[in-house]
């Protein structure tokens, strides 16, 4: 779903965990609700870019709705009555955690962006302990063509924030997926390796969106591998005045 910069709209009245809060008709719940700073949980979302909604860590209950909604693509309505944090909620969550991680080789202690890693915030903070579900331990490559960046597929989450950045932003389209379930992956240029592109503009917008250590810059230690996810809405508005 492609994220277009409008107008809040005319105002709607709403309540969020028992709150009264205000949002405009154009808003979803997961912008209203960060608004008032009421925390929902998101991984492939980020402010600036298009919305994907894979995830399914910002799903709410809407009372007289029986199944969860994604926040992120789910407008506000008036009178429309949210919880966010719930036990169902919670289970829920746990449970995409967990399948997150065990579906690649999420192994924090070895990984390249440990402790600057969204993926691993969002289990402390969430109460992720361990991983109830058996890891798939699937053999995926390291493609390290490129000259400064290189791609660990078994760090991704396949959140699409590479692909929707370079799109949204760089306007390079160097970045899509292929393959579908377990066979999902990200690919540059028709399955080039990432060195050999003709799209890519070494940039390195994707790099810094990586929410893991799936995308990282050569040469750089654990405790260099900040990003600056936060730097987005500037790059968007930049795009849009140019």
């Amino acid at each position: 779903m492609k994220q277009v910069a409008q107008k809040p709209g005319r105002i709607k009245t709403l309540k969020i965990d028992g709150r009264d809060v205000a949002g405009g008709e154009n808003q979803v719940i997961l912008d209203v609700a960060r608004e008032h700073n009421i925390f929902i949980p998101t991984l492939c979302y980020i402010e600036g870019l298009s919305v994907s909604g894979g995830c399914r860590l910002c799903l709410v209950e809407i009372t007289g709705i029986p199944k969860l909604v994604p926040s992120c693509t789910t407008r506000v309505e008036e009178g429309m009555e949210v919880f966010t944090d719930t036990e169902r909620l919670r289970k829920y969550r746990m449970m995409m955690l967990e399948l997150i991680f065990s579906e690649r080789n999420h192994v924090c202690s070895v990984c390249v962006s440990n402790r600057n890693c969204e993926l691993q915030s969002l289990a402390r903070r969430l109460g992720m302990t361990h991983v109830r579900y058996p890891y798939r331990y699937p053999k995926l490559q390291v493609d390290a063509s490129h000259n400064k960046f290189a791609i660990d597929h078994n760090r991704c989450t396949l959140c699409t924030r590479c692909s929707r950045i370079c799109h949204d932003i760089e306007g390079a389209h160097t970045w899509s997926t292929m393959g579908r379930g377990i066979n999902n992956r990200m690919i540059t240029d028709l399955n080039q390796p990432w060195g050999e592109t003709e799209t890519c503009t070494s940039c390195g917008k994707c790099v810094n969106i990586c929410p893991t250590g799936a995308l990282f810059e050569k040469g750089k230690s654990v405790a260099e591998m900040v990003k600056k996810p936060k730097s987005l809405p500037y790059l968007l508005h930049t795009r849009e005045e140019s």
